[in-house]
């Protein structure tokens, strides 16, 4: 038979069906590795552009119009409203921080202040199912929080300000909730005049009011009546949001889930893959006979490759659709975990174009790293299979390019799918620097071993002969155990560095209050206030400003931000207006790396101090000018110094820093935070800080008090669901690392057969085989424990500091204890494997060699 007239593919599949295992007897790894890997991305997928969907179908209601203006401490101009009611019907109000007090209780809120058209888009639902709009009177919508932190009931009544309004009923859907961002009370909401009505809307008071429109044309461009009314009103300080992009923080954090989750799913699939070339040499390995009678009889090469090539694919295929189920399964359990979260349709979800992704991932793995043992097993003659058991097959060259191939479409995926590229083709480099490490570190461990002294022990000495004698599965076991313990250690470090982030550096910086809009003229009566009762309490005020960056540069040559075509790289202090203040003296957290600050009280030309890797961005230096708008004025400073700022800290920090003279006379309040005694809270002092948070309600009714510990509270919950799905994902890696090793310790078992086997008949003990494996597997986990513990932590690194951008804080010694406890499986494993070899009958394996 020769190789033009080959079996065609309908024969080829007749025998491969024939010769396949209906439990898929020895391609149960290869099975197990693609479901594992392919499951993670069709879930992940799934999910993500399902919320990425909703995202975009729902943002006119998620956003409550087609456009909407912000603008700080002040109301739209009737010429600006004018302008923005050309493109339709507009709706306004204001939204601002307060206290609301019921007898004895107060409690912060988020005030949401709407006129009679809100919402333009959705609809508002009360918890008994009734469908309201915006509140008239003195009547007000509560979120249940505020409700039960007043201990009010429907009907009730409640002072915010020095108005008293009436409970009427409690949110339970806010239609426009998400857009609104992160807040630090429950909502309450009423009506447009109430703010103004409570007294507080004073000069200088911190609120923002909104505008939204529904355009009365839909096919207009939001993105199109943004440059026009920025071009209309150049110096307004406008901050813009569009129906397609209704809540940045929202998309920023599913992009960034998104793209770890993907990468985690890629990395338990190049996981796999390793498992996959393993498991497809074991299973030929196994049908070696089966191959040489195939050529004995005539079968060509491309025969042989056709017919195992079939059995491969049907099993990639199956654990493909089974990863995908699975997926599609699971969806709605991640579903309910980010319900409230995230906009998300409860139940079932089904997206093609993630799950073609997904099935295109695991195929085209399955291809990339099955062909060379496909090819090798090809390539020979019918004795030299026959012979394999003692005379190892040599490698087929042939099959680097089919294999280079399947990884280069891999990665083309990957970058091309992908709304990181750089991100993911930084992951792709790492994991190829980790595969070339790992493989590099497999020859220097049989070097390393085919060098050293032979131990007097005979377990010891015959462990280091396995390690490096002809034909050891030592590379494949260095990178199993590899990936695997460097899983380990990935998930210990992202998990424990995400719990120090949450319970050890914010709780030790984080004041007890912050209070905002202090007016300037009760300075002294609000510290004798918090001071009558805890007189060690620690006190800041500063003043607090809004306003947004007009022109920056050189003097006689400034750019106007109005005329940028588009925002420099990281020069986000230019989008919209931004929180502002005045001082006589450096910030605390802040150092000046350039220029000097200025003297106390200082009173020549007007100076600024800015962030220095603000500056950076915009290409700044200190001697230019920076011209910002407040409340409608213009005022310029020339940059006196810039500043390191440690932005993590608990208290005031301000990108843009002004000598008093510069902006003091603009209408303005302070903020102010306070730190009590670490016995506050308890004893008589828990009495003392009701007291203190009543009277601050009592005597300033325009001020808010925002709790901390709430807020804190809050951010809690939130970093511990992504703790959680960063768990959850890293998981999969960690199980498909497992599956490898198995599959690695279960491949070279059947070479280790006929090595036992005549161990035995010279008279070794079953005691003495099972040392003798842990011995060998005991050595080569022990040399890659260090780089192991360097790979996790590294890739740990990545994630926490460069995609959730958290501090890097693990708990080494959990990180180790993990690791140690990865060791430990590895030995459990490897005693595990060994088994099956003292099983073995010495007759029947010697009469197959």
């Amino acid at each position: 038979m020769n190789e033009a007239a080959g079996l065609s593919w309908g024969a080829a599949w007749r025998i491969a069906r024939r010769d396949l295992n209906a439990r898929f007897k020895g391609l149960r790894l290869l099975l197990v590795c693609i479901f594992l890997g392919t499951a993670a991305l069709a879930a992940i997928g799934t999910l993500t552009a399902a919320i990425e969907r909703e995202l975009a179908a729902s943002g006119q209601e998620l956003l409550g119009g087609d456009l909407e203006i912000e603008v700080w401490q002040r109301d739209l101009s009737e010429e600006e409203k004018a302008a923005l009611g050309e493109y339709g019907t507009i709706s306004g109000g204001t939204r601002l921080q307060a206290m609301a007090s019921a007898g004895e209780n107060a409690a912060p809120v988020e005030l949401k202040a709407v006129d009679a058209r809100w919402p333009l888009y959705g609809t508002l639902t009360l918890e008994e199912g009734r469908e309201a709009g915006a509140p008239s009177g003195n009547r007000a919508w509560l979120a249940r929080g505020a409700m039960d932190r007043l201990d009010i009931e429907t009907g009730d009544t409640f002072t915010i300000g020095t108005v008293e309004l009436t409970a009427a009923g409690v949110i339970e859907n806010e239609p426009d909730r998400l857009s609104e961002g992160f807040q630090l009370g429950p909502t309450v909401i009423v009506a447009e005049d109430v703010p103004g009505r409570a007294g507080l809307l004073q000069p200088g008071a911190l609120y923002q009011s909104k505008y939204r429109v529904a355009f009365a044309d839909q096919g207009s461009d939001p993105e199109a009546v943004e440059e026009s009314l920025t071009e209309a009103f150049p110096n307004a300080g406008f901050d813009f949001r569009t129906r397609d992009r209704a809540s940045p923080g929202a998309d920023r954090f599913v992009a960034q889930m998104s793209d770890f989750l993907t990468l985690v799913g890629l990395a338990a699939l190049v996981i796999a893959g390793i498992g996959i070339a393993g498991g497809v040499s074991s299973y030929l390995d196994q049908r070696r006979t089966s191959i040489a009678t195939f050529k004995v009889l005539g079968a060509s090469s491309r025969d042989i490759v056709r017919i195992y090539a079939l059995q491969v694919a049907v099993a990639a295929l199956v654990g493909s659709l089974a990863g995908l189920a699975v997926g599609v399964l699971v969806t709605p359990l991640l579903g309910a975990a980010l319900e409230g979260l995230l906009p998300v349709q409860s139940g079932f979800i089904i997206e093609p174009a993630p799950l073609l992704l997904a099935g295109s991932y695991g195929l085209l793995v399955a291809f990339a790293f099955a062909a060379a043992p496909l090819l090798r097993a090809r390539s020979f003659p019918a004795m030299a299979l026959m012979r394999s058991r003692v005379t190892p097959l040599s490698r087929d060259r042939r099959a680097l390019g089919v294999t280079a191939a399947g990884l280069a479409a891999i990665c083309a995926l990957a970058l091309l799918t992908t709304a990181e590229p750089r991100l993911s083709a930084g992951f792709l480099a790492g994991a190829g620097v980790a595969l070339a490490l790992l493989a590099g570190l497999g020859f220097a461990i049989q070097a390393a071993a085919r060098r050293l002294p032979r131990p007097s022990n005979p377990i010891l000495r015959s462990a280091l002969a396995n390690i490096h004698r002809p034909g050891a599965p030592t590379g494949a076991l260095v990178t199993a155990l590899g990936f695997g313990l460097a899983a380990f250690v990935l998930l210990a470090a992202i998990q424990t560095a995400i719990e120090g982030n949450i319970d050890s550096r914010v709780p030790r910086e984080a004041p007890d209050y912050f209070v905002l809009d202090v007016p300037v003229a009760k300075e002294a009566r609000f510290i004798e206030l918090v001071e009558e009762r805890f007189p060690e309490a620690g006190l800041r005020l500063v003043p607090t400003l809004r306003g947004a960056v007009l022109a920056y540069g050189p003097e006689g040559d400034m750019v106007r931000v109005s005329e940028l075509e588009e925002l420099p790289e990281g020069a986000w202090g230019l989008r919209g207006e931004r929180g502002l203040t005045y001082a006589d003296r450096l910030p605390q957290g802040n150092r000046v790396v350039e220029g000097e600050w200025w003297s106390p009280m200082h009173s020549g030309e007007p100076l600024v101090s800015i962030d220095a890797e603000f500056a950076r961005a915009l290409d700044l230096e200190v001697g230019d000018y920076l011209t910002v708008g407040i409340l409608g004025v213009e005022r310029t400073a020339r940059i006196a110094n810039l500043r390191e700022i440690d932005w993590e800290s608990m208290g005031f920090n301000f990108l843009i820093v002004f000598s008093r003279n510069a902006i003091s006379d603009a209408p303005h309040n302070l903020a102010a935070t306070i730190d009590l005694p670490d016995d506050a809270g308890s004893g008589p002092n828990r009495e003392a800080r009701g007291q203190l948070l009543r009277a601050l309600v009592r005597e300033f009714p325009s001020s808010s008090v925002v709790e901390v510990g709430e807020v804190l509270g809050e951010a809690r919950t939130i970093l511990r669901q992504v703790g959680l799905a960063t768990l959850a994902a890293a998981a999969v890696a960690v199980l498909a690392g497992l599956a490898v090793l198995m599959g690695a310790i279960a491949a070279a078992r059947a070479s280790r057969t006929y090595d036992t086997v005549v161990l035995r008949v010279l008279g070794a003990s079953r005691k003495q085989i099972l040392l003798m494996q842990l011995a060998e597997y005991g050595l080569i986990a022990a040399a890659l424990a260090f780089v192991a513990l360097g790979l996790g932590s590294l890739l740990g690194w990545v994630v926490i500091t460069q995609l959730f951008e958290f501090d890097w804080l693990p708990d080494w010694g959990a990180v180790l204890g993990v690791l140690g406890l990865g060791l430990v499986m590895v030995l459990a494993f490897a005693l595990g494997g060994s088994l099956p070899l003292l099983r073995a009958k010495p007759a029947r394996a010697l009469r197959e060699l």
